[in-house]
């Protein structure tokens, strides 16, 4: 495929430099995941992985919703579901991406996809209490924290990094929390 596609940040062992072939991998990915997906965290992942460009994700995310491909779910959320004819292309073209190209970038994909629904579900709140840093970790159902745990860092880097770690899996947090509780 010609290369057209704006290429700063990506990777040239198995990035994207079409626009076309962005835009197919897109409709791929929205057809695997099969539920409503953030834009903009894609095409920062994308970018990050360095497979594509994140302004050519965001010029061919609109590109496909214009043209059908893509239904807005969430304006606050900037969330997109893949329609019938956006089902059809990326199951008619998936073939002139590498297999390699779809693996990572759907596997990276799911991650992000993974840690925004963790996001949605918990409630983190970093403060400061005299010259002490706390952080505040809350699962929720409902608007509802139905566990937190509060805990002192040594400073504001090492809230950040437990945040981190907190968003990557929280449900196995609690699980181990509870488990611990009840042994």
């Amino acid at each position: 495929m010609e290369k057209d596609a704006v290429s700063a940040g990506v990777n040239n062992a198995g990035g994207l430099f079409s626009t076309a072939e962005v835009r197919i991998l897109i409709c791929y990915i929205l057809s695997a995941l099969d539920e409503a997906v953030p834009g903009q965290l894609l095409a920062d992942t994308l970018h990050y992985e360095g497979i594509a460009n994140c302004f050519e994700v965001n010029d061919s995310i609109a590109h496909l919703v214009k043209n059908g491909q893509l239904r807005p779910v969430n304006e606050d959320e900037d969330t997109y579901v893949i329609t019938k004819s956006g089902k059809y292309v990326a199951e008619t073209l998936k073939t002139t991406l590498s297999l390699t190209v779809k693996q990572r970038a759907y596997d990276a994909a799911y991650k992000m996809l993974a840690r925004f629904k963790n996001a949605k579900e918990t409630d983190i709140k970093i403060s400061r209490e005299g010259d002490k840093t706390f952080i505040t970790c809350s699962a929720i159902d409902d608007e509802t924290p139905f566990m937190s745990v509060k805990l002192l860092a040594c400073d504001e880097d090492q809230a950040l990094l437990i945040k981190e770690k907190f968003l990557s899996d929280p449900s196995k947090i609690y699980s181990a929390i509870i488990d611990m509780l009840t042994k």
